[in-house]
């Protein structure tokens, strides 16, 4: 099998909008949840988001393109961009050995809207022609392999909040295969509008807090609910020996990836935790982990009261209660919110700079430790650390669970 190392990434996020950015936000604890401005939050319960702010397209587009693609897929097409100028890859690959697997829990969420309204109150000859190809979740990878000419596989992942880990994992393997030798991979969403947010609201999934502050609140006993948020996050992956080749800037390597479902729910996780342990479990053992190792784990952490309850059993399971005990473990998305199908890709960007900076990113406004929550979450300031491996979790609807483990190089 072959090595695969990431050698570009690019982030668009409710902390920042370049990797830069995004990674100082996250060491400085920095939050970036407010009150919903896209819509009149008078008559919802849910009133806080994790809104992307000042993002331009036309940075990344033609007005004619940002006219006919969602949001969604805008977000993803400049994350691609950055990841792509990041790596410098286009020209060393043959075309066709490029591919791109990139996620969306959702797709064109923004689209589905307008366009039933103006069938709802225009008539249907008002429809857009451009309706079905904004609205479908695969556009965003089609329209990165459109731009970058990537004719390898070139195919979305859609499994709710696990769909950016998916989509690295599954490239992962494609060049670990030998079916590609480098693959854009991430994930995107933006769900922040109406529909999406009473949808939630109404499954009783949301933060209902009156503070930005109190809102995301993973592993604390006063959490309630996930923040929606929104933003893509984009990786290069490429075969090791072509990158060491061309003296490309290796980020870290992607050595160990599981994939799992609980077969349990169609939104609660299994009770015990077993499904995302056997994810975490597949994902050590292909990276080679010995217990020896200093970790650490970007943990899903939702903030809602069944997650992180069973989150931190599934790690005890897959590393052992022992082991489990001497690992750091932290949520962004205390300051991040949860962005859906985008969250599995900018976590797996924290590891990889985690790695490389040696510094651990935080969980912000941890200030009541929740009992059956255990284990060293980071609590409110980043934490110096040269750490061996980094592991992302991502467990979504469905009962999808994805796990990818990282290393340096």
């Amino acid at each position: 099998m072959r090595r695969v190392v990431v050698t570009g990434m690019g982030v668009i996020s409710p902390i920042g909008n370049n990797l830069e950015e995004f990674w100082n936000s996250l060491v400085e604890g920095k939050c970036g949840i407010g009150p919903i401005t896209r819509f009149d939050t008078t008559e919802y319960k849910a009133k806080y988001g994790a809104e992307v702010k000042d993002f331009n397209a036309r940075e990344y587009m033609e007005k004619a393109e940002m006219l006919r693609s969602d949001l969604y897929a805008q977000y993803g097409l400049a994350s691609a961009c950055q990841a792509v100028e990041d790596s410098k890859i286009i020209g060393t690959v043959d075309p066709e050995r490029i591919g791109v697997y990139y996620g969306s829990g959702i797709g064109g969420m923004d689209t589905f809207m307008i366009e039933h309204g103006k069938l709802r109150d225009k008539g249907p000859k008002r429809v857009s022609p451009y309706f079905v190809p904004m609205m479908i979740a695969n556009m965003a990878s089609g329209m990165i392999a459109i731009r970058f000419n990537c004719q390898g596989a070139a195919m979305p992942s859609v499994t709710a909040c696990a769909s950016g880990s998916n989509a690295i994992g599954e490239a992962l393997r494609a060049i670990r295969h030998g079916y590609l030798d480098a693959v854009i991979t991430g994930g995107s969403e933006a769900p922040i509008n109406e529909c999406g947010v009473a949808g939630f609201v109404n499954m009783q999934a949301l933060s209902t807090a009156e503070t930005a502050d109190t809102a995301s609140l993973p592993f604390d006993s006063r959490r309630c609910g996930f923040v929606i948020g929104e933003g893509a996050g984009a990786l290069v992956l490429e075969e090791y020996e072509h990158a060491v080749a061309r003296g490309a800037h290796i980020y870290g390597e992607v050595c160990g990836y599981g994939s799992t479902c609980d077969a349990h729910h169609i939104t609660a996780p299994r009770p015990d935790g077993a499904g995302g342990a056997r994810a975490m479990s597949d994902a050590l053992k292909e990276a080679g982990y010995t217990g020896e190792e200093s970790v650490y784990v970007n943990a899903h952490g939702t903030g809602t009261p069944l997650n992180d309850v069973i989150e931190t059993a599934a790690v005890k399971m897959a590393f052992g209660e022992e082991n489990a005990k001497k690992l750091l473990m932290s949520s962004t998305k205390s300051m991040t919110g949860h962005m859906l199908g985008a969250a599995g890709a900018v976590e797996a960007i924290a590891c990889l700079k985690a790695l490389e900076t040696g510094i651990v990113p935080p969980t912000i406004n941890l200030l009541s430790q929740d009992e059956k929550c255990d284990l060293n979450y980071v609590p409110n300031k980043a934490v110096k650390k040269q750490i061996d491996l980094a592991v992302s979790n991502s467990l979504g609807f469905g009962g999808h669970n994805a796990s990818l483990a990282f290393r340096r190089v």
